[in-house]
């Protein structure tokens, strides 16, 4: 399924520059595609440490507005044991508006992202997709992102509405091949302490499930709109935080890892 939908991403962004024309300049259809040797989210290993095959399209128009949707495989779901069939896919659906502030080198974009985890959840198990509003400012190669769940049950974590993640990022150009990136992270998981708590009961969220994590890394600008980079991220929680976010067979989805890609636009 992800192999066919990912080919369906690259066959529409193939047309990319016949349909820009055909309507006018004020369209943009792209797509990219990457192999990475696992897949990463919030400092915390979605596929075991296992390689990922990643790719999408995205719409953009002339007014700021823009569409697209992006997918990967994952294995965190089965890994938990929540899931008991599926739960192999990762697809998020995300529209928005961003553009520059005035003639200013400050940009913002805002939007709305829905991650979706096609599958079949466990006897009183809890569906992990999740909806996000986001937010952000950005000033050269420094960006800072703000993402609020609406849902109450923020990938799987139930009563968690309000939950949230703060994306620090300096994307620093050393030359015009050559991108340095930093990053912090703060995930915020808010609610719980009742009977069904996801921690158990009478602990909140936060006292289980937030943490921060970190990030450097490099990328290089190939030929062709290929870029190889790698990096290298870690997570900060305390005792009771690694348990939470450790596997029934003990592998902890936060240790500090190394990555690697190679990836392409279209």
């Amino acid at each position: 399924m992800l192999k066919k939908s990912i080919i369906a991403g690259l066959v529409a962004s193939a047309f990319a520059p016949a349909f820009a024309t055909a309507a006018d300049s004020q369209h943009e259809l792209t797509g990219n595609v990457g192999v990475y040797s696992q897949y990463i989210f919030r400092g915390l290993t979605q596929t075991d440490r296992k390689p990922a095959l990643q790719g999408g399209f995205d719409y953009s128009h002339s007014s700021g507005f823009y569409a697209g949707t992006w997918m990967s495989n994952v294995s965190w779901l089965r890994d938990f044991g929540a899931y008991s069939d599926g739960a192999s896919l990762e697809m998020d659906f995300y529209g928005g508006f961003k553009g520059s502030i005035g003639k200013s080198d400050f940009g913002y974009d805002i939007g709305i992202l829905q991650y979706y985890y096609p599958g079949t959840v466990v006897a009183g198990g809890t569906k992990a997709d999740t909806l996000e509003l986001y937010g952000a400012l950005s000033w050269k190669w420094l960006s800072a992102k703000y993402s609020h769940s609406i849902g109450n049950k923020t990938f799987g974590v139930t009563d968690s509405r309000g939950t949230w993640y703060l994306d620090l990022t300096a994307s620093i150009p050393v030359t015009d091949k050559l991108t340095a990136t930093l990053h912090y992270g703060k995930q915020k998981f808010e609610g719980g302490g009742g009977a069904a708590s996801a921690c158990g009961a009478g602990i909140s969220n936060n006292t289980c499930a937030s943490y921060e994590d970190y990030k450097i890394g490099l990328s290089y600008a190939l030929p062709k709109d290929f870029t190889l980079g790698a990096y290298y991220t870690d997570t900060r929680m305390n005792a009771t935080r690694e348990a939470f976010y450790t596997t029934p067979n003990n592998r902890f989805v936060g240790k500090d890892a190394f990555t690697v890609y190679l990836s392409k636009t279209f």
